[in-house]
């Protein structure tokens, strides 16, 4: 059931990182816009310094997430998936023999499970999902001339950004640059000030763009709850991302997938124990995967909040630390890996304070 009529805009940067490629369908064909192979650092528009891919191979791809997502919705038809586009849920409820959904205008539905990947919406709600840290995302899909989308092809640009914990980004897509900005919520005016001032610099301020568009990033608090009964929730709905880049393309899905499994362990149990068994289970697997990454993510804000100069300094001149960057959004190691070990939290504990 999907709210919109697809395909549909939302704001994304679309990069897809390694984690995310491995968790997309056997035999999806990605419909990247481009590949990149190098990445341009600066600290609030100053000393840039560029990086590239050591082994060659693009170090992540970049879609149209309107694409990317009316393709997964055709795999899911051709697995025999029923798609009801402009359907609106207005109650979620359980008894003895499942959920019943109503939908507005009345028509109610039966399932054994039910998963919710609506962002904040009625499933979030229902299962009461707790979320410990919010952020403004601004973005403008910018059309530009040919000279200017050959200067950006395969290189995108990350800008670490005047407001505590903030960044800003261009991703270049054929004939468009995606173009947006990122800080907590409740710097509403600075980060509009920050997008205007970010294009403008860039020398972009004189393209009109297609589309502009805002959306709010919510991050699960630790222990918040991931299901009720047989309603389980996934990506937004769940609040999962990461919290320093609010990457959440890859936790979406790689926590559709494991609620998808969990669904249909939920609708195969035999009594209200099972139902719970299989719940647990999908909590169990998240935290310990998606969960220790996302704690890991909440030790990196921290530091970089305070000391973004640092950060910046580290992947533009040390080789190891642009090593694991690469490492990282590769899907060869997670960001956990590095944070856990005990020399880097340290480190990471001293400047956050």
């Amino acid at each position: 059931m999907e709210k919109a009529v697809l395909p549909r805009y939302k704001t994304c940067g679309g990069g897809i990182i390694g984690p995310s490629a491995q968790a997309l369908p056997a035999g999806f064909r990605l419909p990247a816009k481009d590949h990149v192979k190098a990445v341009t650092f600066t600290m609030d528009g100053r000393w840039s310094r560029t990086r590239r891919a050591r082994r060659g191979a693009p170090v992540f791809s970049l879609v149209n997430r309107p694409e990317l997502d009316a393709a997964l919705v055709d795999e899911a038809r051709k697995a025999g998936a029923e798609v009801r586009e402009d359907t609106t849920v207005q109650r979620l409820e359980q008894d003895g023999d499942g959920v019943v959904v109503t939908l507005v205008g009345g028509e109610t539905l039966r399932a054994r499970a039910v998963v919710g990947a609506d962002g904040t919406g009625r499933t979030s709600t229902y299962v009461g999902v707790v979320f410990d840290q919010v952020d403004l995302g601004l973005e403008a899909e910018i059309p530009v001339p040919a000279e200017v989308a050959a200067h950006w092809r395969g290189r995108v640009l990350i800008d670490w950004g005047p407001v505590a914990g903030s960044y800003a980004w261009v991703f270049p897509k054929g004939d468009t640059l995606t173009v947006g900005v990122i800080c907590a919520r409740g710097n509403g005016e600075a980060t509009r000030e920050y997008l205007r001032d970010f294009v403008a610099r860039l020398g972009l301020a004189g393209f009109r763009p297609s589309v502009s568009s805002g959306h709010l990033t919510r991050c699960r608090a630790d222990g918040s709850p991931l299901s009720r009964g047989r309603v389980l929730v996934a990506g937004d709905a769940a609040g999962l991302l990461e919290p320093w880049t609010r990457e959440g393309i890859s936790f979406a899905l790689r926590s559709g997938r494991a609620a998808g499994e969990a669904a249909a362990a939920v609708a195969a149990a035999a009594d209200d124990a099972g139902v719970a068994d299989a719940a647990d289970a999908y909590r169990t697997g998240i935290e310990a995967t998606l969960g220790r990454e996302m704690r890991a993510g909440r030790i990196m804000l921290a530091a970089f909040a305070r000391h973004p100069k640092v950060f910046h300094t580290a992947v533009t001149m040390i080789p190891k630390a642009w090593g694991a960057f690469e490492r990282i959004v590769r899907g060869d190691r997670t960001l956990a890996d590095y944070v856990e070990r005990r020399p880097i939290r340290r480190v990471l504990d001293r400047l956050a304070r």
